[in-house]
């Protein structure tokens, strides 16, 4: 399975304005902010590596689940397949990939 090229799009203008750079991985597409991984896109989804408080807020959301590289994998640890009404909704997509990125730098956003 790869991604969608459309969701790599997306991913990267979510991210404007972040140091990002993206790179092939399994079945999908690593982004990282600096060294740090954050995102991986696979297929027609995003998943996002979130805080503890962040990834549990995030699952409540309709739709959203444990991030899966393929169907038979385990959950990739930390990431949160973000559903359709996530990703359809630009500025709250925005929101949830800084929250992402900065976690994974070590730091936190309100």
């Amino acid at each position: 399975m790869v991604y969608r090229p459309i969701r790599y799009e997306q991913m990267m203008k979510a991210a404007e304005g972040l140091d990002v750079r993206a790179r092939r991985m399994f079945d999908g597409m690593a982004i990282y902010s600096g060294e740090k991984m954050f995102a991986y896109l696979v297929g027609e989804d995003i998943g996002l590596k979130l805080a503890p408080g962040d990834y549990e807020n995030a699952l409540e959301i309709n739709g959203a689940e444990p991030l899966r590289a393929n169907p038979e994998a385990e959950p990739m640890k930390e990431y949160v397949r973000m559903p359709k009404s996530v990703l359809d909704d630009y500025d709250g997509f925005c929101d949830w990939v800084n929250k992402s990125a900065a976690y994974a730098n070590g730091q936190t956003v309100h």
